[in-house]
């Protein structure tokens, strides 16, 4: 059942609510929640489909905010509310009510939502897309005890992860995180199954995809151990690799459907980690409405302690590569070869059999780096 109101309030609309249920005979709501849907006309359609799906293991009243400001003088001095009310089968196993929201109506926003929020039920809000920098001062994401924010829409999803840490409010999440909890899942499975000593440990995915930052963010704060970043073509997540003693733990999806789990001494087996879609995320994330603590480490944890490489880069070696790009690790092998000349005299060096060698300034980096190729080619 579909209702159209225009130029109504927010008494009139439950109203509408309360006689559609009456006409399709379910006077009851049973519905667990409210969630709220800030979002434009061009992104409403597919999050509405998603929160429908969503609501069929979720039951809900679904609120989609539309700010509908306008350009012209004229359209923003015109303050108005417009609402569509979907009950049955058009809203999943809830309610949807579209507000349209004209003028300067769309400045307060969460005037017109609190009134027709669920009582005593939780509620969650949800930015598809052009998130606030800080969802909990939100006037909408107040209301809330659940904000769902997605970093891959952003301008710049890696850059946008720093943002979420800085403005992290208990109750904050963000659909990256949610993209990888299959990931964490395997990881952790692979390690109860065959506990080990994790050296290192190494994350390939797309460039400038928030979720491989997260897994990597993860990974370091968790084990402890330098996590290194490589790029490539995707889709999403390709490979994780933990590095043991014994041999390397892989997990392995490079199609994005099926993941190969490769243990030493073990068997090679196939998992499931398919990319799921908007919906099962947002199912998923309805599941808890509690903080989420290990996505607030994850995400404080500064991204540039992740090291990227691009695929056509070499392995690194310990004796050619420059000590600001290696890892503590590595430096840490180098130090032998290093101390000869950390010892070098302060003042000029005699002159050798190669020119290079008769610098005025020793103590220069460039000269320091360049004492490792001369042996290697040597």
């Amino acid at each position: 059942m579909k209702i159209d109101l225009t130029h109504t309030t927010s008494g009139r609309i439950n109203a509408a609510l309360m006689d559609a249920r009456r006409a399709s005979g379910s006077t009851a709501a049973g519905m667990v929640l409210t969630l709220v849907i800030v979002t434009d006309e061009g992104s409403a359609y597919d999050a509405l489909k998603a929160a429908n799906d969503a609501s069929r293991e979720h039951p809900s009243r679904t609120l989609a905010v539309i700010k509908r400001a306008g350009r012209s003088p004229r359209a923003r001095a015109e303050t108005r509310l417009d609402a569509e009310i979907l009950v049955g089968s058009d809203a999943g196993s809830g309610e949807t009510v579209v507000l349209r929201m004209h003028g300067e109506l769309a400045a307060h926003a969460q005037s017109v939502v609190l009134p027709l929020l669920l009582p005593d039920a939780p509620v969650v809000v949800w930015w598809p897309d052009n998130a606030p920098l800080h969802p909990a001062n939100d006037p909408l994401g107040a209301l809330a005890q659940r904000r769902i924010t997605d970093a891959v829409t952003a301008e710049s999803p890696v850059g946008q992860l720093a943002q979420r840490a800085a403005s992290y409010t208990p109750g904050d999440t963000d659909l990256a995180w949610t993209r990888i909890t299959g990931w964490r899942s395997m990881l952790a499975a692979a390690l109860d199954q065959r506990p080990a000593t994790i050296t290192g440990a190494v994350v390939e995915g797309e460039s400038y995809n928030p979720s491989v930052e997260l897994l990597g963010l993860w990974m370091t704060n968790r084990l402890r151990v330098p996590v290194e970043r490589i790029v490539t073509g995707g889709p999403g997540i390709t490979a994780v690799r933990l590095r043991t003693q014994d041999g390397e733990i892989v997990l392995d999806r490079p199609d994005g459907l099926m993941g190969t789990l490769s243990m030493p001494g073990s068997p090679d087996r196939m998992v499931a980690l398919k990319r799921r879609d908007t919906a099962e995320l947002i199912a998923e994330e309805l599941r808890r409405l509690d903080p989420d603590d290990i996505y607030a480490s994850a995400v404080r944890t500064p991204v540039d302690r992740l090291r990227e490489k691009l695929p056509a880069e070499p392995a690194p070696s310990t004796e050619a590569v420059p000590a600001d790009v290696a890892a503590p690790a590595r430096v840490t092998a180098k130090l032998p070869d290093a101390e000869p000349a950390a010892a070098e005299p302060a003042g000029p060096v005699p002159a050798g059999p190669e020119p290079t060698d008769a610098e005025p300034t020793p103590k220069k980096p460039s000269a320091k780096k360049a004492a490792p190729r001369k042996r290697s080619t040597s």
